[in-house]
């Protein structure tokens, strides 16, 4: 029952984190949010793992794939950024987890033992037919195209997401420390994001009204940090096959505080499209 309510508890971050960065979008630009909100986390991350006794030493050890993981963690919020430029944050929320399929999919071709079962195999047709449904152009909302490159950008980010997953299961952090991948990520990610902001031009454009700081803090202490911290300790005490029955949640909840707090439009074909990629998703991770 705890590891239910507090699963529900990450889903509803998650899903809160799209609409998080489109709300201020106009004050801080997306990209220089992910840069901005990552430096503090990551120290914040490094005072657990100074405190979890991981060693310099340890760092060294897995710093190869620690890079690749960090490098497709950057790249999976750098195509979340851009797409959040053109496209709606109910469609980021739903676009961003087709990862698991992905991941899926990869599982089945590189690692011995993952691989997918006929029901899973249903599962996986049904989410792609659901994704090209969803991705559908809509004549009765404006900028059409935009949205249709921006819904582009989030399969992308969901596939460098499922590269990561990839990564870790098929490296020696398979065995480290989940902290320890998590400062990887956010090392990495603000080691490259910051200044490619600032070369940009991002960072001259913000303006810390309060709304503004408020997402930054949201998404700093909640996303970036707890959040993600919350995830690692639940597949460290629960199977992983239970937990992903609930990650179906996260671009639900996505996609109602889309609508709620943000007005966003919902289409007949994205939402008829978005239902059967989830159906999908919950068959192949069930």
């Amino acid at each position: 029952m705890q590891g239910s309510a507090l699963t529900m508890l990450f889903c509803l971050a998650l899903g809160a984190q799209q609409v998080a960065i489109k709300m201020v979008a106009a004050d801080v630009p997306p990209l220089a949010q992910v840069a901005l909100r990552s430096f503090p986390a990551a120290l914040l991350v490094l005072v657990l793992v100074y405190r979890q006794g991981i060693r310099m030493a340890d760092l060294r050890a897995h710093l190869g794939p620690g890079i690749l993981v960090g490098l497709g963690f950057a790249a999976n919020f750098v195509f979340i950024a851009w797409g959040l430029n053109y496209t709606l944050a109910s469609h980021m929320s739903v676009f961003l987890y087709t990862a698991p399929i992905f991941a899926a999919l990869g599982l089945h071709l590189w690692v011995p033992g993952e691989q997918l079962a006929r029901r899973q195999w249903i599962g996986v047709a049904l989410a792609f037919g659901g994704m090209v449904l969803a991705m559908a152009p809509a004549t009765g909302i404006d900028n059409a195209g935009d949205i249709l490159w921006g819904d582009f950008l989030g399969l992308l980010s969901g596939l460098t997401w499922a590269a990561t997953t990839l990564v870790i299961r098929r490296s020696s952090l398979s065995e480290a420390p989940p902290v320890q991948t998590l400062c990887y990520q956010l090392t990495i990610t603000w080691l490259l994001l910051l200044p490619a902001s600032a070369l940009l031009g991002d960072l001259d454009h913000i303006q810390f009204t309060g709304i503004a700081i408020a997402s930054l803090a949201f998404q700093t202490l909640v996303i970036s940090f707890a959040a993600l911290l919350l995830w690692f300790t639940l597949l460290r005490r629960y199977l992983a096959s239970q937990l992903g029955i609930f990650s179906f949640l996260s671009p639900v909840f996505g996609v109602l505080f889309g609508a709620l707090l943000l007005g966003e439009p919902l289409t007949a074909n994205f939402l008829a499209g978005g239902i059967a990629l989830l159906i999908g998703l919950l068959v192949v991770t069930r």
